[in-house]
């Protein structure tokens, strides 16, 4: 396979398609080596377009799903970040190149040492990576300019909404099959938040957050 040649298609044909336009993020795409983030057994698939199984039921996101919610989330140098579902650290190291601090949480033990390592492989010394399911969020180390749950959940929970800092933003895919909405949270006053629907798409479960009840009265 021509390594070059499958990320400039994968960049060509799947995300900028989907409404990636920053340059920015197009250029991290091309200088952070995804490859170097997925497992040994899908490195064949590092540039498709789907969602790659990492076991115990939770999965890499499509690039074009991943590289959308980078640029939506419209991050600065001088933020601090917090994300939930950090996985291999794919998204960790692309957050990580746009913000000035980037935490990220990892509820699987083996995915959160992945992660760690990869980071380290990639050269990125300004985030890390803390295992924890994320239900909680960080408070100890917020309130935060950005949150980006990478993954799905039924409702944005207000234990995260509160960790974020005014003016600042929580993204999230929100739902559940076969509709799920990208859905971002701005906090406009301490206690208001205006809320967007970005984009619809589909995605794995984030672990440990509550479903609602299927009962109906």
């Amino acid at each position: 396979m021509n390594v070059e040649q499958a990320r400039f298609n994968m960049i060509e044909q799947q995300i900028r398609p989907w409404d990636v336009l920053d340059t920015s993020v197009l250029e991290l795409l091309s200088a952070v080596r995804r490859e170097d983030f997925v497992p040994a057994a899908h490195q064949a698939q590092a540039f498709m377009d789907l969602e790659l199984p990492l076991g115990g039921g939770r999965s890499l996101l499509a690039p074009r799903v991943e590289a959308r919610l980078v640029q939506d989330l419209n991050l600065s140098k001088r933020d601090t970040v917090l994300q939930v579902g950090a996985a291999t650290g794919y998204v960790t190291a692309l957050l990580a190149r746009k913000a000035q601090r980037v935490i990220g949480l990892e509820a699987d033990a083996a995915l959160a040492s992945q992660a760690r390592a990869n980071l380290r492989k990639a050269g990125v010394n300004n985030a890390e990576i803390v295992q924890t399911d994320g239900t909680s969020g960080l408070a100890s180390q917020g309130p935060f300019d950005a949150i980006l749950l990478c993954g799905s959940l039924a409702e944005a929970p207000q234990a995260l909404l509160d960790q974020v800092k005014v003016g600042g933003r929580l993204l999230a895919i929100l739902g559940q099959e076969p509709v799920m909405q990208a859905t971002l949270f701005t906090r406009v006053a301490a206690s208001q938040f205006s809320r967007q629907e970005l984009f619809d798409t589909v995605a794995a479960r984030l672990p440990g957050f509550a479903e609602p009840s299927r009962f109906k009265f």
